[in-house]
Order: C-alpha cells, then structure tokens, then sequence
C-alpha cells in the first residue's frame, strides 16, 4: 500500500488551507484523529495509514468551493500524486453505500465525470478503510467530535434529504456497530471532548 507519510500529508493539507481555507481543514484533522485512535485499538487497522487517510479524505476542496466534486478532483490529485489507496478513500468516503444517487450533496460534475463515478462505486467492494473514514467523518465537527446523530442533523440542514437518507443513517449506525464490536467498546470512548462539543457546554469538575 502506497501512502504518503504524516509529513507529507500534512504539507499537502497546509498547501491545500492557502489554497480554499475554510472549517473543512479541522474537520479533516479530527476526522484523522478519530481514525487514528480507533485503529490503534482495531486488529487489523495501522493508526497511522488511518491517520493518512481521514487526513486527506477532502483534500480535493483544495481547488475551491464545490459540493460533491471536492470527491472527484481529491481521487484526481491523489492519482496524480501517484497514491491511489488514498485516491480511493476521497471518492468512497462519502458513500457509506455505495451508489451515486445516495449523495447526500448536490452534483457538480460533468455527465462523463458521473459516469466514471458511478462505474467506480459500482465496481469496488468497501474495505475496513473505507468504511473507518466514512465513520469517522460521521463523528467530526470543525469544532470538534461529536455523536453521530448530531452529525446526521448536520449534514441535513446543509445538503437536505433524499429517498436514501434513512438509508445512509442506518449504513452508518451499521458500520459503527461493527466496528465497536470488533474493538470491544464504544467508539466514543476514543473521542475526548465528544459530550462537551456535542452538548455545547465545558464540564465542571468538583
């Protein structure tokens, strides 16, 4: 598996902020931070592979302010950076199933584009990764992490509903199942300041 390492990821997403700065660069961090702790607790998962992947799962908002796009020119940039595992992540990240039609944000894209998308989703089979990064960008605010379903009530006052939204919720409640049982506890255990970021309040301590 070809990826670049932390520095390298690190100084593509510091060159992508002064490209299209915006909440989009601390949503990418924590969204790095959450993979990174549940796969330092997960069998089969590397921390830092995680790390690489929730970093640069949106790098592709680097070229400016787009919906649903930002995941084509990430699969783009990164194929031409010559890290295709990564460049798979910024195209799967977004479809806990795996179909065109159940994005959540609108298309920006060109007919050809689509078609190339589609083909791809229809072809691959998620793996442990995929599904990690799409976990994990259900959990992560720009403030912070955050429980899942605050997340869902998110992206809908942003993006709106569609016939696979109910759908998409219950892929991702699946998928946090399966992980939590595999490592034994609640993902959220991972995740400090999730009840204050959620509940918007600090904790007092006596």
């Amino acid at each position: 598996m070809k990826i670049p390492d932390i520095r390298q990821a690190q100084e593509f997403l510091a060159e992508a902020e002064a490209l299209n700065p915006g909440p989009w660069i601390q949503h990418s961090i924590y969204v790095a931070r959450a993979a990174s702790a549940i796969a330092e607790h997960h069998p089969n998962l590397d921390p830092e592979v995680a790390f690489v992947f929730g970093y640069l799962h949106d790098i592709g908002r680097r070229f400016g302010v787009t919906d649903m796009r930002h995941i084509l020119d990430g699969y783009n940039f990164c194929q031409e950076q010559g890290y295709p595992t990564v460049a798979r992540i910024c195209l799967t990240h977004s479809f806990p199933i795996l179909k065109l039609e159940s994005a959540a944000g609108k298309w920006d894209c060109t007919r050809q584009e689509l078609s190339f998308i589609k083909n791809y989703l229809e072809q691959i089979q998620p793996n442990e990764y995929d599904q990690l990064i799409q976990l994990c960008d259900a959990l992560a605010l720009p403030s912070g992490f955050t429980l899942i379903e605050k997340r869902f009530v998110d992206v809908v006052l942003r993006h709106g509903i569609n016939e696979y939204t109910l759908l998409r919720w219950r892929a991702y409640l699946a998928i946090k199942h399966r992980f939590e049982m595999e490592i034994g506890r609640s993902i959220y255990s991972f995740l400090p300041g999730v009840v204050e970021n959620t509940f918007g309040f600090e904790s007092k301590t006596e």
